[in-house]
């Protein structure tokens, strides 16, 4: 298995709803046969109805908050770009689970969740690097830092 993600798909209660959300927060999708896509970089987010998405993994839906041990992230530049994130998510919706703070790592991070429960981090982490279409490039953790 090659080391790639292509698709994240969040399971969510009310397409309509979160499909809203996500577009407050300046993101642009294509929904066909009730699903919506977003190109998110490399990959693509897909929003989905919970029941679907469990009946199509075979699993069942334990209900609840959408919290899986999953937190999707969102790297950025700077703190200050973090702190606007943090502000247009809150306006689209989202529940601030930790306010933008310093981090044990010598960023900045905040948390929110999505109207179903779908937890996010958005951070500012000095040690990635981000490449100009936003993608984010890991150190070689193998050396020492500088």
């Amino acid at each position: 298995m090659e080391q790639r993600i292509s698709i994240v798909t969040l399971g969510v209660a009310e397409l309509g709803r979160a499909r809203t959300f996500y577009e407050r927060l300046g993101w642009r999708g294509q929904e066909i046969e009730q699903t919506v896509f977003f190109q998110t970089g490399g990959i693509a987010v897909v929003l989905w109805a919970r029941d679907k998405v469990a009946a199509d993994a075979g699993v069942q839906d334990p209900g609840g908050d959408g919290f899986g041990g999953i937190c999707l992230a969102h790297n950025v530049r700077d703190r200050a770009e973090v702190d606007a994130i943090m502000a247009v998510a809150a306006g689209a919706g989202a529940t601030a689970t930790k306010a933008a703070q310093e981090t044990f790592y010598g960023g900045y991070a905040g948390f929110f969740a999505d109207p179903d429960g779908h937890v996010w981090e958005v951070a500012h982490n000095p040690g990635f690097t981000l490449a100009e279409d936003g993608s984010l490039i890991l150190p070689d953790f193998s050396r020492p830092a500088d």
